[in-house]
């Protein structure tokens, strides 16, 4: 083959890249690894990831402990007898902690941005939107993680899981969608930033007030009426509301089908609406 075929080839091929599924999807599994293997491969990042929301458990959940268990059901939980605080927290942190894990995706993408791996990426065929989703991707797959540890953490603390692998599945596909959303939304907000802090501020604005008004630590029921308007639209308190139905009632109802629904629904919009701003605003500098 000529040099001038070899070359003709070559252009070809990557102008079918530039617009091709296969192209793009290659692209899409590269960058997806590589954001798993720079998680996995810092043990900081790993240590963060699982001890935080079981310091979570422990703490928050220690300040409870001393209550009695019948009085704690009754006036706080409203939950049946014996259900116990550590219960109740658990689905809570797992749901807090999978709306947070985002911030890392966000950092991970201005430090690919600070460092110059950005500007490579996107002068070759890769489109934005592909790195965008990659990003988000590697993000709610880092917030699983907890998941496994969280729970023997509280089988440790005594608390007693319920659920049959329909309602296990329907909950993790939850969390992944509730991580999803989350990431795709820190994302879209940091696209155009190269600034090391706008991460964190973004994050502790939006989760900080989602955290509190989701029915993740305390019943919603208590709360006033301004919170509780908040808690009835909160993805958070509908991750929560589907993982205490699954492990501590041990149910599947079309309620917590509804949960998932809207859980999968907030995914899908937030991607949709991250995907269009980044394609538009992500930038190096």
């Amino acid at each position: 083959m000529s040099t001038a075929t070899r070359s003709l080839t070559l252009g070809a091929t990557i102008a079918r890249s530039k617009d091709g599924y296969v192209g793009q999807f290659s692209q899409f599994s590269g960058l997806y690894v590589r954001e798993l293997l720079r998680t996995f491969r810092n043990p900081f990042v790993i240590v963060i990831t699982l001890v935080q929301p079981f310091m979570w458990l422990a703490f928050f959940g220690g300040i409870f402990s001393t209550l009695p268990t019948a009085e704690l059901d009754t006036f706080l939980l409203h939950a049946p007898p014996g259900t116990g605080y550590l219960s109740f927290l658990l689905p809570g942190v797992l749901s807090t902690g999978m709306m947070s894990i985002g911030m890392f995706g966000a950092m991970s993408t201005i430090q690919d941005k600070r460092f110059g791996f950005m500007k490579r990426i996107l002068i070759t065929p890769t489109s934005k939107a592909t790195v965008y989703l990659a990003k988000a991707l590697g993000s709610a797959t880092r917030g699983l993680v907890q998941i496994p540890v969280m729970i023997a953490a509280a089988t440790a603390f005594g608390v007693t899981l319920h659920g049959g692998p329909l309602g296990w599945a329907a909950w993790i596909v939850g969390l992944t969608c509730l991580g999803l959303g989350f990431s795709a939304l820190f994302l879209a907000i940091t696209a155009s930033s190269t600034d090391w802090q706008t991460p964190g501020v973004v994050s502790n604005f939006i989760t900080m007030p989602l955290m509190f008004a989701s029915g993740a630590m305390f019943p919603a029921s208590i709360y006033p009426g301004w919170m509780r308007a908040i808690a009835d639209v909160n993805p958070v308190g509908f991750s929560a509301n589907l993982a205490r139905s699954v492990l501590t009632y041990g149910q599947f109802t079309g309620t917590d089908l509804t949960y998932l629904g809207y859980l999968a629904l907030f995914a899908v919009v937030m991607i949709g609406i991250g995907t269009l701003l980044a394609s538009k605003y992500l930038k190096v500098e």
